[in-house]
């Protein structure tokens, strides 16, 4: 269940408790309108929240794609090659122990989170690269 149809589903037994009340139409339609403004007003904030949620995810990103400290750059590969060390020792059987679901887990969320990274971390340099473009551009417009 995504979070628009959970709010919506909030509001729907107001707007059925709307239907069923004895009043006038013009009552009924004033009534809902209101509900309608106060699930769009919560709809706009969650929206504004992801957009917040994922500027930050791209600031760090980005932070850490620039930085300076060659760990800071490739924490990200040695990671994934890790994980996918311990996939191939776990499927031929050469690991004491097998992976535990936890484990499984961790790393399909691991390498979603990777290949966003690195998507991200491109799209970033991208931007990067392009920008001083966009501002010689600006400049001789200008001009």
């Amino acid at each position: 269940m995504n979070i628009f149809s959970f709010i919506s589903d909030i509001f729907k037994p107001a707007a059925n408790l709307i239907d069923e009340l004895h009043t006038s139409d013009e009552e009924k339609l004033a009534l809902q309108r209101k509900i309608k403004e106060v699930e769009n007003e919560l709809l706009a904030k969650v929206i504004d929240y992801e957009n917040q949620l994922l500027a930050s995810k791209t600031a760090i990103i980005t932070a850490e794609a620039t930085g300076q400290s060659w760990i800071q750059r490739n924490w990200r590969p040695i990671t994934m090659l890790t994980f996918l060390a311990l996939v191939v020792l776990d499927s031929f059987g050469l690991l004491q122990f097998r992976l535990s679901e936890d484990a499984w887990t961790l790393l399909k969320i691991g390498l979603g989170g990777y290949v966003a990274g690195r998507s991200a971390e491109k799209i970033t340099q991208q931007y990067l690269q392009a920008r001083p473009a966009e501002n010689k551009h600006n400049t001789i417009a200008k001009g």
